[in-house]
């Protein structure tokens, strides 16, 4: 979608069509881990309203031309939820939906995390840390080739935990890179339980702040606050690079997976898939 499409419309047209557009996103991802029997539901559900916002509202990108120099970036840090991003890119076309039913099977397009020949796709990640490292570096070289874009970065919580992602922090902010913005999915549950009791994160956004970058926090399904504060954070060329802290409900849009740690990484059943699937047609 052009830019000046995204501009005529309302701010609750906006929200119609993305509650539309992530209704359908999430059963994609439902059925496609039920189909491959493996994957991470949880925080691709609490992920997608900010995914989908991003691809839908925010960014400038073209799925007719994903290479294009001046494109913004989107980099999965939290890379095992890469369902939210494969069932948007599927969506936008950037490849076949039937791509979607082959997940993590031998050979496919799509394993169960991102990788490079993935149209659409800007770096490998998963391994917790190390995809907010190369938001960093891609923010930077962006910067050095005179690109008049944006880069942004998805963490979870849990992944806040890694000592990567304080050093890609204090990084980010030495180097100025205000084309730099990190959004936190702050679910509060990672796959061995309450980020609170596995090593308590306690205030995310003071950290961030504490470490010198604009900081906002929002409701993490509210397309609206994700909308404003995206573009505030945009706007903001004050040399410091911007976190947006997106307070989320893990398995978000299926009832018996909502704030449930056993669907960190754990694929719906027969039965389970059946009353996910009915909740989300409804």
């Amino acid at each position: 979608m052009s830019t000046n499409d995204k501009n005529d419309k309302t701010m609750e047209q906006k929200i119609q069509e993305l509650t539309q557009i992530t209704k359908k996103l999430r059963y994609n991802i439902v059925k496609m881990i039920a189909k491959a029997n493996s994957g991470h539901p949880g925080g691709s559900l609490s992920a997608i309203d900010i995914v989908a916002t991003l691809y839908y509202e925010i960014m400038n990108q073209d799925a007719t031309n994903p290479k294009m120099l001046n494109r913004d970036r989107f980099i999965l840090s939290k890379g095992h939820a890469c369902p939210a991003v494969y069932a948007t890119l599927a969506s936008l076309n950037y490849f076949s939906e039937n791509e979607l039913w082959n997940l993590r099977q031998v050979g496919a397009l799509l394993q169960g995390h991102p990788t490079i020949d993935i149209p659409g796709i800007e770096a490998n990640t998963g391994s917790l840390g190390q995809g907010f490292s190369a938001s960093v570096g891609i923010a930077l070289g962006c910067r050095l080739d005179k690109y008049d874009n944006n880069v942004f970065t998805l963490l979870g919580d849990g992944e806040c935990q890694e000592g990567q992602v304080w050093e890609a922090a204090m990084a980010a902010h030495h180097y100025k890179l205000d084309n730099l913005i990190a959004i936190v999915d702050r679910n509060k549950l990672q796959i061995d339980g309450c980020t609170e009791d596995v090593m308590c994160l306690g205030d995310v956004k003071a950290k961030f702040d504490a470490f010198g970058w604009n900081t906002f926090e929002i409701d993490g399904h509210d397309y609206k606050a994700i909308i404003e504060t995206v573009e505030t954070a945009k706007a903001l060329k004050n040399g410091k690079p911007t976190a947006i802290v997106a307070n989320t409900i893990k398995g978000k849009g299926v009832s018996f997976m909502e704030n449930n740690v056993g669907f960190h990484g754990k694929a719906p059943n027969t039965e389970e898939l059946e009353q996910a699937l009915n909740e989300l047609s409804n």
